[in-house]
């Protein structure tokens, strides 16, 4: 309620309640204008920031189609490497890892590409099957463990070199093809050939791409 004092009979002095007294419309559109700009400006530090952290976490990827590589001559590598020339992919690869122990196989894909365990090595009749990334955990994303995104790229006669104990062995690619990351048969497989695997399509596990290739020495 508001009250008034008749302390004089020709002055009366009165205060409204709270709720009945109203700023200046002029100071009310003013503070909008300024509660409008601070969200404006939040909004903006928010795009802007989300697009800088998108930028730095999936540069690697980006950069390996804009700066693609460059393949070391198999003489200057030190270790067991592969190479695919077409798609500038070069890292080093692990023998005899197990496929089946997520726990033993991912801390060595996020260093470069693994052979299975149980299938044959560089040299030896039978199936090698090797695997690796298309790409990792974004920030967890590399050189090496993106070594296969761009796997797909690849077409018959397009050459895979693998380099063990110093010596180089060259495959030919002859076949590819994208299958359920169920389908483990080729693991199996008692051809003399090479098989690469990646997931796919690029950053999902949602299937696997596979290559084909031959020996040529």
């Amino acid at each position: 309620m508001g009250t008034c004092d008749y302390g004089r009979e020709d002055l009366q002095t009165c205060s409204l309640p709270a709720n009945l007294i109203k700023s200046p419309p002029g100071k009310t559109k003013n503070k909008k204008q300024q509660d409008k700009s601070i969200f404006y400006h939040l909004g903006n530090l928010f795009l802007i920031t989300a697009a800088l952290m998108a930028f730095l976490v999936y540069y690697p990827v980006i950069s390996i189609y804009l700066f693609p590589p460059k393949i070391q001559p198999e003489q200057n590598l030190k270790g067991d490497y592969i190479t695919i020339p077409k798609i500038n992919a070069q890292a080093p690869i692990f023998f005899n890892v197990d496929p089946y122990h997520e726990n033993i196989y991912q801390p060595i894909l996020k260093r470069g590409v693994a052979q299975a365990k149980g299938t044959a090595l560089p040299g030896e009749k039978g199936s090698m099957f090797v695997f690796a990334h298309s790409s990792g955990n974004p920030f967890e994303i590399t050189r090496y463990n993106t070594i296969f995104l761009r796997l797909g790229d690849l077409g018959n006669n397009d050459i895979v070199e693998i380099k063990k104990d110093g010596k180089v062995y060259k495959y030919k690619v002859i076949d590819k093809k994208i299958v359920p990351p169920t389908d483990i048969k080729y693991l199996k497989e008692t051809k003399n050939q090479l098989i690469i695997q990646t997931c796919w399509p690029i950053g999902t596990s949602l299937k696997r791409l596979l290559i084909f290739a031959v020996p040529l020495n």
